[in-house]
């Protein structure tokens, strides 16, 4: 009886200290800077303390100012996006040399709170598009101080030199005042998440700097940092310059260096500021040729392409990773890109895609390879289009299709990222040949088919050139998490999915044990809508134009 009192008087302040516990715990987490973590290589970009998943729009170029953010809002909001990558521009915060404005930074972090949206921040400074557009007029036209870069000839190229002391110094101050601001506004917050630095660096038509400065570092030795990781495609001198080590590579191999150190120096001030995960992005060359050629005037030189990210790792370690701009549409090149700059050390991300409907279909496919998050560019409704880069459409038409993908992981965006970060997700976009596809998961095989109607085989049809309304052009994608060895979440539009053993289960006959259509609501509680079987399974699971979620378990026999 005496115990059963002390407990009775102990148990409300054991349940407070819990609760108090609990609170604690949470609110830690809230307070956790956001960061890129690995494990067993692979990533997730961790924001309030779990996994997070960037379903992003980037704003036009010049909508970073708040009278075009109306239009922002409405379009992500429209999108069911989760995040804005939105441009910051030297000019636009240092148009008089020393003289900071961040009322545009206020401006845009209040009103994301209020539209609960994350922010990613681009940092168009010595570089955008390799060009010098968003330069200070004090810095643009003052080649004395501030030295653009000399071709092989003795001319001035378009592009600032990543020798320029002065011009690095510049950028390095606004970029750290900058970062302060973003501390001093909303370190309590967290609603900026990443920092872009610069965009799209590299040169087009001049291969590096030829003036003597840089000239002369391009004589002295390899680092040895770049020698360890970046190997020649065609083998060279084990060490020595440049030239010697890499041969016709070389030009282009300096130049990425000598970016990735401008980029570093930048970078690791900033993040002795403020510590947000730091990336940048690139301008693509072309993904096929493996090894690559040489450069020939055929892509910007020195920007972090696919077969320089070893040479950017080596000189800019406060860089968590290097991302494509996918403005290639051919469903073979994407796929080679994505394969390229998933990496053990280098997360998965998409800065920039294109807002056309059809890269709405790469969305899955980047997901279910555990992809950080994925950023349509242009996705808000600016009365400007980029075609043929992007949409013709500057309205809803632009953002539908992206808003039918986002809009079905919206609410298991953390469930999701949890999946990706252990490992367990997989998925596919439907290719311009149309043809199907399988994929590997662990104990069961899963073969991918398209332009299916939902009921029967394609040999029924009389007409075998029949095919699904809607599916005129590739728009069909697939992405599965594989919860426990025989279950699965399975998210897509416009495919056919049939599951068969493999492994362990090679050969077993199965069979659906349960096919549950619904959605996971904000705790992560699956919500069951109803149950497939008979005509809806019969023939595999058909999803149909409009995305579903699926949770599935397979069952086999003897």
């Amino acid at each position: 009886m005496q115990l059963n009192r002390i407990f009775r008087r102990l148990a409300p302040l054991c349940l407070a200290l819990v609760a108090a516990g609990v609170v604690s715990a949470t609110a830690g987490a809230a307070n956790e800077l956001p960061r890129i973590v690995e494990r067993d290589g692979r990533h997730a970009l961790i924001v309030d303390g779990k996994p997070f998943l960037m379903l992003a729009g980037q704003a036009h170029n010049s909508s970073n100012y708040p009278a075009a953010l109306p239009k922002v809002w409405a379009a992500l909001k429209d999108a069911r996006a989760n995040t804005l990558e939105m441009p910051i521009a030297w000019e636009q915060i240092e148009p008089s040399e020393g003289k900071f404005d961040f009322s545009f930074i206020d401006t845009l972090v209040a009103e994301a709170r209020q539209n609960d949206i994350r922010l990613v921040i681009v940092w168009f400074g010595t570089w955008k598009n390799t060009g010098p557009g968003y330069l200070p007029e004090w810095v643009k036209f003052d080649n004395k101080r501030f030295p653009r870069m000399i071709d092989k000839d003795g001319k001035t190229v378009y592009s600032h030199s990543p020798f320029g002391e002065a011009t690095l110094a510049a950028d390095r101050k606004a970029f750290v005042a900058m970062m302060e601001h973003i501390k001093r506004i909303d370190a309590k917050q967290r609603t900026v998440i990443m920092v872009q630095v610069e965009n799209e660096v590299g040169t087009y038509g001049v291969a590096r700097d030829y003036a003597p400065r840089a000239q002369a570092v391009f004589e002295q030795p390899v680092p040895q940092a770049v020698l360890a990781r970046q190997k020649a495609p065609r083998p060279g001198a084990a060490s020595g310059n440049w030239r010697q080590v890499y041969g016709d590579y070389a030009d282009q191999y300096f130049h990425s260096w000598a970016i990735a150190s401008y980029i570093e120096d930048i970078a690791r001030a900033g993040r002795a500021v403020y510590d947000l995960p730091m990336f940048v992005n690139n301008a693509l060359r072309d993904p096929l040729p493996n090894p690559p050629a040489p450069w020939k005037s055929d892509f910007a030189s020195g920007g972090p392409t696919w077969d320089v990210i070893d040479i950017y790792k080596a000189a800019a370690p406060h860089i968590d990773f290097a991302g494509p701009d996918i403005y290639m549409p051919e469903s073979n090149k994407v796929s080679a890109i994505l394969g390229q700059f998933k990496r053990k050390d280098n997360p998965l991300m998409i800065p920039e895609m294109g807002n056309a409907a059809s890269y709405a279909r790469y969305v899955y496919q980047a997901l279910g390879m555990g992809a950080l998050g994925v950023a349509p560019f242009g996705l808000d409704y600016a009365d400007y289009s980029n075609y043929p880069l992007g949409s013709k459409f500057t309205d809803r038409r632009m953002v539908e299709p992206f808003a039918k993908v986002f809009g079905v992981f919206a609410p298991m965006q953390r469930q999701w990222a949890q999946w990706a970060f252990e490992g367990r997700t997989y998925g596919v976009a439907e290719g311009d040949d149309r043809v199907p596809q399988t994929v590997a998961m662990k104990g069961w095989n899963a073969t991918v088919s398209f332009r299916e109607f939902q009921f029967g085989e394609r040999q029924y049809l009389r007409d075998k050139n029949e095919y699904q309304s809607g599916t005129e052009s590739p728009n069909g994608g697939v992405a599965f998490a594989q919860v426990g060895d025989d279950e699965f979440v399975i998210v897509g539009q416009q495919v056919r999915v049939k599951l068969a053993g493999a492994g362990p289960n090679a050969g077993k006959p199965s069979l659906w044990a349960r096919v549950e259509e619904g959605r996971f609501d904000a705790d992560g509680k699956w919500i069951m809508e109803r149950n497939w079987n008979g005509d809806q399974t019969d023939y595999g699971l058909n999803l149909p134009a409009t995305p579903v979620v699926l949770k599935v378990r397979m069952g086999t026999y003897q």
